[in-house]
């Protein structure tokens, strides 16, 4: 029995290491699918994003414990050159500035409009649909790596002292040490199982940019704006959706995002691989 596990563990580490492919297992395939972690819908903390105001004056959108409606299925690392180049190659991606160069590292220099585009493609070649997650869903497989950056307390009385404390927030953010993308890996592994979170790539997510009063008490969103979506990493921020470079075209004072890069989730369908997996690795390894 105990060699039967052993094998069984074996079998699944070599799925757990193997790369992402540009085509993942076909609908109804018994096995699991690669590169992929499924995460249980567990409670968490999210500051809601967007642009928040309260009797005319800004302040931080509310935090909110949330809970996912279903299991997340989503990407271990960022999609890659060599995964990007193949959707280029077939003339479903548009070839961007950081779409060269070693095959293995994140792909950068995508817009909005070209993870768009790569999701879509994959899910053409697969039968399984990949998209961009919501800037919840990657708060919440960020896990420890999301930061909630609260707006400093500031005399309520003075909106420009609001104004103010949010621009010497964001101006004192740090740049990371290294500015072109680095191998798979480089910036770590969060306690979901997920590579390079906060490193130096922003990832982009399929929500909008909302101006949202919280006025009498109640939320009331005053302006949707889908030019604009959030990007996710070392801090929440909001770009224009065609921008590939982020120092050209971002929507918030201070540090601009280095990269713009992506990791998908995909609609689970069949299974996949798990964090429970890991555990009984850890486990069998001990016996």
């Amino acid at each position: 029995m105990l060699i039967a596990m052993k094998v069984k563990a074996a079998m699944l580490a070599g799925a757990l290491a193997a790369p992402i492919l540009a085509t993942a297992f076909a609908p109804n395939d018994p096995r699991e699918q690669e590169g992929v972690l499924r995460l249980l819908p567990i409670s968490f903390s999210y500051r809601a994003a967007g642009d928040f105001s309260k009797d005319g004056r800004p302040v931080e959108g509310p935090l909110r414990k949330l809970s996912l409606p279903a299991d997340l299925v989503v990407m271990k690392r960022q999609v890659t050159v060599g995964e990007y180049a193949r959707c280029v190659d077939e003339g479903a991606c548009p070839r961007s500035g950081g779409s060269t160069g070693p095959q293995d590292v994140p792909v950068v220099g995508v817009s909005w409009h070209d993870a768009s585009a790569y999701a879509a493609w994959l899910s053409r070649k697969t039968g399984i649909t990949h998209r961009l997650p919501t800037d919840e869903e990657w708060t919440f497989a960020a896990a420890e790596k999301a930061r909630d950056e609260a707006m400093p307390l500031v005399d309520p009385s003075d909106p420009a002292q609001a104004w103010i404390a949010r621009y010497e927030t964001e101006s004192a953010r740090a740049r990371p040490a290294a500015t072109a993308a680095q191998p798979g890996g480089t910036f770590g592994t969060n306690s979901n199982g997920l590579d390079d979170l906060a490193g130096n790539i922003w990832e982009w997510t399929d929500s909008c940019f909302l101006r949202v009063s919280l006025d009498g008490g109640r939320e009331r969103i005053t302006n949707t704006n889908c030019g604009v979506r959030v990007v996710q990493g070392a801090h929440r921020s909001y770009m224009t959706d065609f921008i590939r470079d982020p120092r050209s075209g971002g929507c918030a004072a201070g540090v601009p995002p280095t990269n713009l890069g992506f990791r998908l989730v995909v609609e689970p369908s069949q299974p996949v691989v798990t964090a429970v997996a890991r555990s009984v690795a850890k486990l069998l390894r001990r016996t």
